[in-house]
């Protein structure tokens, strides 16, 4: 049996990026596929491979030939999805390279005369300086009241915007139109809300992807996707008027009941603030430090019932020691009071995300974006506007 003879263009290197290895299909008698004894093998496909930094997707180019398969998988075995462009002679990948990752690619093309020839090559993107994280909230698998916007607040800061919200997903259960909104987190740190026109839909489902593994935000990058999903619940809302000195629990339209209250004091720094505060949490017992708002040595005490409305310290909680003022005048500094009986049955009825609309003339100014989820108080023209996407 004759030797198998191989001309030097099949010999040639395969112009690429990155190295390759390539290879010809062999037939089961070990001949070069369609090449019969002393014929020289068709040159493949030139194929490259543009290994690019991370944030960016990975292309695969043939040239003399086209694309038949392309795989990009890291280092855990996921696959970087992609497509092929018209004419099949270009694969771009859906996703980013992510920095810090080793990623092998195999490729196999073919050319006009239907040889197949198949290349392998890896890289690695560089590791990221810094890693920016998120917290999310509400909480994966809650139920929550109408009014709880999805809020991502971010441990670096977001330059890029635009790029970040692009990588943002947000799917509900019956079509809710909404908008994300950047706003400045109370805690000093960018943070970006997806609120709905209106107040949410009981039964709504929501769910968040995040894909934002591979992409810079311009104070860090990101090293993971991120899922979430809730469910909104009944439809309640707390009124809240401090020159009647009256709260009213309404559920479903219906009021269900109305609680005689203290707010903040008039004239000064103890005012209560006004507008669409959301209850954040229900934190039960905790320890009131005026000196942590502000308030100088004013009070320092154990506080029970107690319903967050902002991160700046309004609550509604009891307030036993106030009792002469409720129903009658404002007398707190800057909280929302009540008996130790209705503050119990009050705090058994409310849920977290329920809003707290809260009106009065002796107030101090509207709850603020970012001061606990004060979305509710811009209309929604303004809202939208808050977009990076516009």
């Amino acid at each position: 049996m004759l030797p198998i003879r191989t001309s030097r263009p099949a010999l040639a290197a395969i112009a690429l990026t990155v190295s390759l290895t390539a290879c010809t299909a062999q037939a089961a008698d070990g001949k070069p596929s369609g090449a019969g004894a002393g014929e020289a093998a068709a040159p493949p496909a030139k194929v490259t491979v543009m290994k690019k930094a991370a944030g960016s997707p990975v292309i695969v180019t043939a040239s003399g030939g086209t694309l038949t398969a392309v795989r990009v998988a890291d280092a855990d075995g996921g696959d970087l999805k992609g497509r092929t462009g018209a004419g099949g002679t270009s694969w771009t990948s859906d996703r980013k390279a992510a920095p810090g990752t080793s990623y092998t690619v195999e490729v196999t093309s073919r050319t006009a005369d239907g040889k197949e020839s198949t290349t392998r090559s890896s890289f690695a993107t560089p590791a990221p300086d810094k890693v920016n994280k998120v917290t999310l909230a509400p909480g994966k698998n809650t139920t929550v009241g109408i009014a709880h916007p999805l809020s991502i607040v971010f441990d670096l800061p977001v330059t890029k915007k635009a790029d970040v919200e692009r990588q943002l997903k947000v799917t509900t259960s019956n079509g809710t139109e909404g908008s994300w909104g950047w706003v400045k987190d109370y805690s000093g740190r960018d943070r970006a809300d997806w609120r709905p026109r209106e107040y949410w839909k009981p039964g709504t489902k929501v769910t968040l992807e995040a894909d934002l593994d591979g992409t810079d935000s311009g104070g860090g990058w990101f090293v993971r996707d991120y899922r979430t999903g809730f469910t909104v619940g009944t439809a309640q809302i707390v009124k809240v008027d401090l020159d009647s000195h009256q709260l009213t629990l309404r559920r479903d339209g219906r009021t269900v009941r109305t609680i005689p209250v203290s707010g903040g004091t008039p004239g000064g720094d103890k005012r209560s603030w006004r507008g669409t505060a959301v209850l954040m949490a229900k934190e039960g017992t905790i320890n009131m430090n005026s000196e942590t708002v502000g308030l100088g040595d004013a009070y320092n005490k154990d506080v029970d019932y107690s319903m967050r409305l902002t991160w700046s310290g309004m609550y509604a909680h009891a307030a036993p020691w106030n009792a002469a003022y409720f129903g009658k005048a404002n007398h707190s500094s800057g909280c929302i009071g009540m008996s130790d009986e209705n503050a119990a049955s009050f705090y058994a009825s409310v849920n977290v995300g329920d809003p707290f609309e809260i009106k009065g003339r002796e107030t101090k100014g509207t709850v603020a974006e970012g001061n606990g989820y004060g979305a509710w108080n811009l209309s929604w023209e303004q809202w939208k506007a808050k977009s990076a996407l516009g």
